[in-house]
């Protein structure tokens, strides 16, 4: 059985060029932990292997936190990205 999801964050802006999302988090989200990014034409999971604030790696980051997430496929302004749960 799958995981449950959580909502996290929506995508802000993506650069195809670096293949990095631009995420504006509502919620905690670690290096390690599993998301799943959905919209319109969006579906797929990934680990995160990385992430930055303000082009600095960061192991973690929090609510109203913005970052910038190494993405393995496309993803478009207004998707919506989830972590699956441990529960």
């Amino acid at each position: 059985m799958p995981e449950p999801l959580v909502k996290i964050g929506d995508v802000s802006h993506y650069y195809t060029n670096i293949g990095v999302a631009v995420v504006e988090l509502v919620s905690t989200l670690k290096v390690g932990d599993k998301i799943t990014v959905r919209g319109a034409t969006t579906e797929f999971t990934q680990l995160v292997k990385s992430m930055q604030i303000m082009h600095e790696a960061v192991e973690e980051a929090g609510a109203g936190d913005s970052i910038g997430l190494k993405v393995s496929d496309r993803v478009r302004k207004g998707d919506a990205v989830f972590k699956e749960t441990d529960s």
